[in-house]
């Protein structure tokens, strides 16, 4: 009588198993929901393989997709697999050729489901939606139950999805599992473009970089990934606030960037000297001033064979604060003499140049020119010091031939 009992019981998962087979959803799901009543049969693992199976079927029609019933036969259907996972973690019925419509045609409803989602751009719903797409691709995949080794539709998705309704850090996940295939077309540079953006805001520059190499290797034509840590900093900021701090982040970590230095100096540079209509000076000018030289000066003494910091601070002070004031002010004395050194410190980058071009060469004069009105300057105000006299009459001789020998 045992054996017959369990023989009967037995054949009944068989029985529904065998109308599935059959196409005939309706019956299957009647018979299932009757039998799972009965303890003894929804004490097995394959009760709720086969409830999940059914319903998953039904959920996937294409007329039931984001209907109150075919939601409603999903959420069964993950229910019941959710359940047959927790009593058989190693799923062994997963691999069989009628069960295996549980997870696939859970997968294929929520992936419809989401696609249309993503259609109707309900981006939130969209990437809840596709995180799940993703869980079952992935145990599909797996199991060995679809023959892929990434789902890139699934990904791409996710990954959009998540961006869009603006959780960046979850579209980097599924982004950056597609660049670790090395995915490449058209259609994927935005992938590394994101990336690459992403982790300079997130100031992990080891993913900045390793990103940022994919994407040059990938699409060498691309002038994107080109681009620097000066040039995100400051091409990702609109306001003047935002683009001193980027600046500086990257300078905290990198002080001798000669890039960085001079884009930063060059962005105070322009805002104490403003051409936009009625622009007032910030009230912190003055210390402002300094950081810009300070800038300048860094980025001189980091690239050796560079004039061009040195001649903005000398231009600075002697063409654009000295101008603004009288002779006989003081001021225009001490605007003079802070652009004094840095005229010199280029010249002398200038002198070790065997062959100058014409700009170069325009350069060069110029700050020649400069250097010896600002040692006649010091002549003049030098009255009673002979030796000083002296000294600086020697050393606007000097510029002063300097100058002249120097063809445009």
């Amino acid at each position: 009588m045992l054996m017959i009992a369990l023989f009967v019981k037995a054949q009944t998962y068989e029985e529904i198993k065998q109308t599935l087979m059959l196409g005939q959803y309706k019956k299957a799901k009647e018979d299932v929901d009757k039998r799972m009543t009965n303890a003894k049969f929804a004490a097995k693992p394959e009760a709720f393989i086969l409830k999940s199976a059914i319903y998953a079927g039904m959920a996937a029609d294409s007329t039931k997709i984001n209907t109150p019933e075919g939601m409603a036969l999903l959420t069964e259907a993950e229910a019941a697999f959710k359940k047959y996972r927790e009593m058989d973690p190693a799923m062994p019925l997963a691999t069989d050729p009628v069960y295996k419509n549980a997870p696939v045609g859970i997968y294929s409803a929520l992936f419809n489901i989401g696609y249309k989602q993503y259609e109707a751009k309900k981006w939130p719903e969209a990437f809840e939606t596709f995180k799940k797409v993703d869980e079952y691709s992935t145990l599909l995949i797996s199991q060995k139950l679809i023959n892929t080794t990434l789902d890139t539709n699934a990904l791409i998705l996710a990954g959009i999805t998540a961006e869009s309704s603006n959780n960046k850090d979850e579209a980097a996940k599924y982004y950056a599992r597609l660049a670790e295939h090395k995915l490449s077309g058209p259609g994927y540079e935005s992938i590394y473009r994101f990336l690459v953006t992403h982790y300079f805001t997130k100031k992990d520059i080891v993913n900045f970089e390793k990103y940022k190499a994919i994407g040059k290797e990938l699409y060498p034509k691309s002038d994107f990934f080109t681009y620097d840590k000066t040039d995100f900093a400051v091409g990702l900021e609109s306001s003047f606030d935002a683009k001193m701090k980027a600046l500086e982040d990257v300078l905290a970590k990198d002080p001798g960037n000669y890039k960085a230095n001079l884009a930063l100096g060059q962005l105070i540079y322009d805002t104490l000297n403003s051409k936009v209509e009625g622009a007032v000076l910030p009230a912190n000018a003055p210390e402002m001033e300094k950081k810009m030289v300070a800038a300048f000066t860094k980025a001189g003494e980091s690239q050796a064979d560079e004039a061009l910091p040195y001649l903005v601070i000398g231009d600075y002070f002697v063409m654009l604060q000295a101008e603004k004031v009288k002779k006989s002010d003081k001021k225009y004395g001490e605007y003079l003499e802070a652009g004094r050194e840095p005229y010199e410190k280029a010249a002398a980058v200038f002198a070790k140049k065997t062959n100058l071009n014409g700009s170069d060469r325009q350069q060069y004069k110029k700050a020649a020119g400069f250097l010896e009105d600002i040692y006649n300057y010091k002549k003049e105000q030098a009255k009673g010091k002979p030796a000083d006299i002296a000294k600086y009459t020697a050393e606007a001789k000097k510029w002063g031939d300097l100058y002249l020998s120097i063809k445009n």
